[in-house]
């Protein structure tokens, strides 16, 4: 082909190239603000993990390119349970988790999870918008240069994983079960041995038998780790979290760089995300249900109601002992309680009644 003809069509080629390209190249060259958002999950894992993703695609298209989010999964940049301090740092100027793994540093942290026989995730949101809870939980991380916001629930989750039946509460005593928050003290009080592993370890420590039984979420997520292939037992209902809430870390500096207009839509993005992701797990987590049972080879059995009552006693218990050990935690408990005691009469006559007829046939 003689050379002005290659010369013409390379041309063209690099023409139609550049016009594919531009929006791409344009986009990141007005990113204004790079950001790194860590996380306690596996990379692109379903729901919680993937629920980060999708937050920070809404802020990049929201924000029209001009703040752009690369997010790291458990590991990656910082392990799963180093995000708080991360974000507190300014290593990433974001963070997606779950403020009970941070008990440890602040104790009053964990209320704004779950709480076992507590809100469930609509009463959750009630309360978090509506009852003060947000207010409180965001006075609870001041200090430490955090600003944080909900960013999705998994709903109520199921009583976990085991290898053998749970027919008296002399069973759980000397159980090793992965546990988090205050569930974990509960089942630590009814004689059992509660372990913190991050997710991406559960598989392998009940399949060796590091550990006895395990909670994870529900369905969705306890089938994307093969739960079903580690224990032949699947227990409900999640007492330990009756609505568990996904939060989303801000580093306070880092927020506050950023234009009025950038950080509206920051705050607002991680609003979509909440409703979205309980949306999810509602869906996903009905379909994974019937995956199980149709298996065949796990039982889904109900805990004894007996075990049930002592577990909720011992709930009372825990969760007072443990929001009288300071100041902030007595503050919080208190605003959560009135709103739990309230929020339940009116659920015992709407949602709870509705829901008992419609299982009349």
């Amino acid at each position: 082909m003689p050379l002005k003809k290659i010369m013409k069509r390379l041309g063209m080629g690099i023409t139609i190239a550049g016009v594919l390209l531009t929006p791409f190249m344009a986009n990141a060259a007005k990113a204004e603000y790079k950001w790194k958002m860590v996380t306690t999950w596996p990379k692109n894992f379903p729901g919680v993990g993937t629920g980060a993703n999708e937050l920070a695609e809404l802020i990049n298209e929201m924000s029209d390119g001009r703040i752009q989010v690369k997010v790291y999964g458990a590991k990656e940049l910082v392990g799963a349970l180093e995000v708080f301090d991360a974000v507190s740092r300014g290593t990433a100027e974001m963070g997606h988790g779950a403020s009970y793994y941070w008990k440890g540093k602040v104790p009053s942290a964990q209320f704004f999870t779950t709480v076992p026989f507590g809100l469930t995730a609509q009463e959750l949101n009630g309360w978090i918008y509506y009852g003060g809870g947000l207010a409180l939980w965001q006075e609870v991380y001041e200090p430490f240069g955090v600003l944080p916001m909900p960013g999705g629930n998994t709903g109520a989750q199921m009583g976990g994983w085991f290898n053998k039946k749970i027919d008296s509460l002399a069973d759980l005593k000397g159980l090793k079960m992965r546990i988090p928050g205050l569930g974990g003290e509960i089942l630590k009080r009814a004689g059992g041995t509660p372990v913190l592993l991050p997710g991406s370890e559960i598989f392998p420590a009940l399949q060796s038998g590091t550990i006895d039984a395990t909670e994870w979420v529900g369905p969705y997520n306890d089938l994307a780790f093969g739960l079903n292939r580690a224990a032949k037992y699947y227990y409900y209902p999640g007492w330990h979290e009756p609505g568990s809430s996904v939060e989303v870390l801000f580093n306070k500096e880092a927020l506050a760089a950023l234009p009025k207009n950038l950080q509206s839509i920051v705050l607002n993005a991680t609003k979509i995300a909440n409703a979205n992701m309980l949306a999810e797990y509602t869906t996903r987590n009905s379909q994974a249900l019937a995956q199980v049972a149709s298996k065949g080879d796990v039982q889904i059995l109900p805990y004894p109601e007996d075990v049930l009552k002592k577990l909720n006693e011992l709930s009372e218990q825990v969760v007072k002992e443990e929001s009288e050990k300071d100041e902030m935690s007595k503050k919080v408990y208190a605003s959560y309680k009135a709103y739990r005691d309230q929020v339940m009469k009116w659920h015992d006559i709407s949602e709870r009644a509705f829901l008992n007829a419609r299982s009349l046939k």
